[in-house]
C-alpha cells in the first residue's frame, strides 16, 4: 500500500523561501521534498473517534531512501520500508497500514489527478510549531474523498492532512507534533525490531478469472495476487485498484459450505461491503476494503464477475 495520507504546516515570514502562487507548484515540491529530504517526528492519528500516536524516520541519501513507522501507545507496533516498497510489518500493524497512504500521498502524474480533484492554494497555517500553507484538494465526483494539505513552507513536506466528505466531514486526521528537517535519522532508528515481519510484494498482473464491470472513472488496477488463506488454506484473490490518491483493494475467498456473513461497515475513511457471489465452483465473499465513499464499494462489490461465471 504505498503512499499514503500526508502532512501539512504553516505560514512563512520574509525570511523564508519564497511564497509560491500556485498550488501545482506546491504539490510538485511536497513529491520531490518526499525523495529528497530527510526528517523525524510524531504525529498523532485520528479515524472513527480514535487516536494513536507515531514516530516517524525517513532517511534519504545517495539516491536511497529508508523508512520506519513505530507506534507510540498500545503494543509497539511498527512498519518500515526501502524505496518506496514495504519491507517488514508487525501484526498489530496491520490496521494502521494506511498510514503509509497518508504520508505519500502524491503520484508524480498530477495531469491525470487533476482530471477528477480540483487543486487550489486556500491560506496559511502553523502545525508542530512551522509555518505551513494549506491546500484544498476537492473531488469533482461522489466516488472520491477530499483533502485538506498542510504542507511546511520550509520543506515543502506535509504535516497535517485532513480527509473530508461530500458534506465536507472530516473522516480521518494525521497531524505532527513534532518536526525536525535538521538531524538525519541514525541507523539505529531507523532499524526494525524483531516482531518486524518480512512482506513478500505482490504481483503486478490482473488475478486470473475475477474482474469488475464497473470501477470509478480515474481508478485503475495496481497490483493483483491469490494466495492461500493462513487459517483455512483456501486460495484468496486480491485485487488492488487507485486513481493515484485514492485505493481500494478486494478480496475474493471461497467459502466452501461455510454460511458467510455480508457486512456493510464504515469506521471513518475506511468502507467494509461484503457481498456472497454464486459461481459455477461454489459459493464466494466479495469482500471491498478502502477509503473511498459507500457507495463506491457498494457498486463494485456488486459488478465482480467470474469469468467461469457468476450467477446473479
Amino acid at each position: 500500500m504505498r503512499r499514503s495520507l500526508s502532512f501539512v504546516l504553516a505560514w512563512g515570514w520574509l525570511s523564508t523561501p519564497a511564497f509560491a502562487t500556485d498550488a501545482d507548484e506546491w504539490i510538485n515540491r511536497l513529491i520531490d521534498a518526499e525523495y529528497r529530504q530527510s526528517y523525524s517526528g510524531t504525529f498523532i492519528h485520528e479515524k472513527d473517534g480514535n487516536l494513536s500516536t507515531h514516530a516517524i524516520w525517513q532517511q534519504v541519501g545517495d539516491g536511497v531512501s529508508r523508512e520506519r513507522i513505530l507506534q507510540l501507545d498500545g503494543a509497539p507496533a511498527e512498519l518500515a520500508r526501502s524505496e518506496g516498497g514495504s519491507v517488514c510489518m508487525s501484526d498489530e500493524m496491520t490496521a494502521s497500514v494506511g498510514l503509509f497512504q497518508v504520508l505519500h500521498t502524491f503520484p508524480s502524474n498530477l495531469e491525470a489527478l487533476s482530471r477528477y480533484y480540483d487543486f487550489r492554494l486556500i491560506g496559511e497555517s502553523r502545525v508542530a510549531a512551522r509555518p505551513a500553507v494549506v491546500l484544498s484538494v476537492t473531488a469533482k465526483d461522489r466516488f472520491r474523498h477530499s483533502l485538506e494539505l498542510h504542507l511546511d513552507r520550509d520543506s515543502a513536506l506535509l504535516l497535517k492532512s485532513v480527509l473530508h466528505d461530500e458534506q465536507q466531514r472530516p473522516l480521518e486526521r494525521l497531524q505532527f507534533v513534532s518536526f525536525n528537517t535538521s538531524v538525519v535519522p541514525a541507523p539505529s532508528e531507523l532499524a526494525s525490531g524483531a516482531a518486524c515481519k518480512p512482506l513478500v510484494p505482490r504481483s503486478r498482473h490482473q488475478a486470473s478469472g475475477w474482474y469488475s464491470d464497473w470501477v470509478p472513472p480515474g481508478f485503475q488496477l495496481l497490483a493483483s495476487d491469490t494466495a492461500p488463506d493462513p487459517s483455512s488454506g483456501e486460495p484468496v484473490t486480491w485485487l488492488g485498484y487507485g486513481d493515484g490518491l485514492a485505493r481500494f483493494s478486494i478480496f475474493l475467498e471461497p467459502l466452501s459450505g461455510a454460511a458467510g456473513e455480508e457486512v456493510t461497515r464504515q469506521a471513518g475513511s475506511t468502507v467494509t461491503v461484503s457481498h456472497r457471489l454464486s459461481t459455477r465452483k461454489g459459493a464466494v465473499m466479495a469482500t471491498v476494503l478502502g477509503d473511498v465513499p459507500l457507495l463506491v464499494a457498494e457498486r463494485v462489490v456488486w459488478s465482480m464477475r467470474y469469468a467461469g461465471g457468476v450467477e446473479p
